[in-house]
């Protein structure tokens, strides 16, 4: 990011959107040039209020539908002097002249009005599918204010005891905890064959099996086919439809929740002649400005390069949202403030799981055709003799040759924001894994460890990078020919008791230097622990008593995670460990 020189001359700035970037553009303009005219266009009737908040005014966690507005356009003409239009949506855009057409939706009159500089924070709309009985009511997508008050009107008039959630993204899953929470019984609903399309599927698993824990029925490998119209020879009707999705009967549902992803708000970008891309988003130069001169793009609807693969992608999110704001407006006061893309950081609460992302995932990884690394780790989140302790389930991925951090997922009930946002940073700055080993970070027993997790990643990455391990993932197991390979677990017989990786044989550490007869030397040794850590001491042990070994990743609790992670084939499984159902 670099700036420089500056301008505070009146320049007339309209902004079409007025929430996250529109909003920060406004108010950062505002505080560059107090002799600027600053007009906000707003197709709904609210402005500056916290979308991302609203699942959980459904839920009732957030109890009253004001805190989610931040400010009206009165407040922010006494504030800012902004002149805010809500009802007010743009109809057209001629570049050549600098004028755009506006109907107020209220009169349904049209107006023009032009500018010197015109910012697009138009948003994205969400995807509804084109499948018979979309119209149906009782069908709802979630992305305002307005959207609530007419899921809050239906759930109020119907009282609906079931839920179909359709989509297994963020916000499909906010809504299933929230829904949950105010006492729906819920299914969710994905084409895929897991929720969460960032996360890897090992890390996945552990979401499916918190879903499940707390009630949550889902439904994978099934895309909808139709919303059927309750029959009147129903014996029991559902108040909103049938929901049909892959090969399986009919599902019961009062009311459905639409999470199937957002596709960005193109119709005004096109009419004006602006580039767009591959992705399906407005491009933008790395000031932010479109193909046209003097109009820029924030938000939802452009898109972004990804600062690790260097491609351009659609990353969806408030933060990111909000700065590119900020920077337009640095831009239009000729501050030549770059944007230096969006990684992609994210987080989730799923009932009592903390979910985040960073970076790349391994498909994207593979696609992008960079020779990776991966580490699964799972520490405790704070030191583990201090009350409390509570399992981080880690996966970081680095280049093969330097070590430099591609991606990184975090799950666990504690702790999870704090190193997910470590990574995220360390990432921005273009960290290797090995970096992370040497971290000063804060400990004291009820935060930390005096070796934090971090550390404990940095160290495991140096090992590798280092060649005192070589590693074996989960997912490659299937593949290891028995008569090459020799499975070892070193756990305790407690462990070994309570579950193994089939066809093992067990020889627990510490009797591992007495019996290295039982260990056949004509076979690659892949040991295996809990979590990787007394298994590396046995490779270390091992390698150097000429045995081929390697380390299995994250051990097994990786392993199990997809292990447990059970599809039924013949509709919602009633199985204590997974209520997962995939379709034909």
């Amino acid at each position: 990011m670099k700036i420089t020189g500056s301008s505070t001359a009146a320049r007339k700035i309209v902004i079409v959107g007025g929430v996250a970037g529109g909003m920060s553009a406004a108010a950062r303009a505002r505080r560059l040039s107090e002799d600027s005219e600053i007009i906000v266009l707003e197709r709904s009737g609210y402005v500056s209020y916290a979308n991302c908040g609203l699942p959980y005014y459904l839920g009732r966690e957030i109890d009253s539908e004001d805190t989610l507005i931040l400010q009206t356009p009165e407040a922010l003409k006494e504030r800012f002097n902004l002149d805010v239009r809500i009802h007010s949506e743009v109809v057209d855009i001629d570049p050549e002249s600098k004028a755009i057409t506006i109907k107020n939706q209220t009169t349904s009159q049209t107006y023009r009005e032009t500018y010197d500089d015109l910012i697009l924070a138009v948003g994205a709309a969400p995807v509804r599918p084109s499948v018979p009985g979309i119209d149906l009511p009782g069908l709802f997508t979630l992305r305002g204010i307005e959207d609530v008050q007419a899921i809050e009107s239906w759930i109020e008039q119907k009282q609906p005891k079931s839920v179909v959630v359709a989509g297994g993204g963020f916000i499909g899953l906010e809504m299933a905890e929230q829904l949950t929470r105010r006492g729906l019984d819920v299914t969710v609903i994905d084409a895929s064959d897991q929720v969460l399309a960032p996360l890897d599927p090992e890390m996945a698993a552990l979401v499916h099996r918190e879903l499940i824990k707390h009630g949550v029925k889902v439904v994978l490998s099934s895309s909808i086919k139709e919303f059927r119209s309750p029959s009147n020879q129903d014996e029991i009707a559902p108040k909103s439809s049938w929901v049909i999705a892959g090969g399986h009967a009919p599902i019961f549902a009062d009311l459905v929740i639409i999470g199937l992803g957002i596709r960005p708000e193109l119709t005004l970008a096109k009419k004006a002649g602006l580039t767009v891309g591959d992705r399906g988003g407005i491009r933008v130069s790395e000031f932010l400005l479109t193909s046209a001169a003097n109009i820029w793009a924030v938000g939802d609807a452009i898109e972004v390069l990804h600062p690790v693969n260097k491609q351009f992608t659609r990353i969806a999110l408030g933060g990111p949202a909000n700065r590119q704001g900020r920077i337009v407006a640095d831009n239009i006061f000729g501050r030549k403030e770059t944007y230096d893309g969006t990684l992609g950081t994210a987080i989730l609460r799923a009932f009592d799981l903390t979910v985040a992302m960073t970076g790349l995932n391994e498909s994207q990884v593979v696609l992008a055709g960079i020779p990776f690394e991966a580490i699964h780790l799972h520490p405790s989140q704070h030191a583990g003799y201090f009350p409390g302790a509570e399992r981080l389930d880690i996966k970081v991925l680095f280049r093969k040759e330097t070590g430099e951090l591609l991606g990184a997922q975090v799950i666990g009930k504690d702790g999870v924001d704090k190193r997910i946002d470590i990574l995220a940073t360390a990432l921005k700055a273009h960290m290797t894994v090995s970096d992370l080993a040497d971290l000063e970070l804060a400990y004291a027993p009820p935060f930390g460890s005096a070796k934090d997790p971090i550390n404990l990643l940095g160290m495991a990455g140096r090992n590798v990078l280092d060649g005192l391990v070589d590693q074996v993932q989960s997912d490659e197991l299937p593949l290891l020919n028995t008569e090459e390979f020799c499975l070892l677990d070193v756990r305790s017989r407690t462990e070994r008791e309570l579950g193994f990786i089939p066809g093992s044989i067990h020889i627990p550490l510490p009797e591992l230097r007495k019996s290295l007869e039982k260990i056949p030397r004509d076979k690659t040794v892949v040991a295996y622990c809990q979590s990787g850590q007394r298994s590396y001491y046995a490779c270390r042990f091992l390698s150097q008593n000429s045995f081929v070994v390697k380390n299995l990743s994250g051990g097994y609790l990786t392993w199990k995670s997809t292990a447990d992670d059970v599809k039924a084939v013949d509709g919602i499984s009633t199985a204590p460990l997974a209520v997962l159902a995939k379709g034909s």
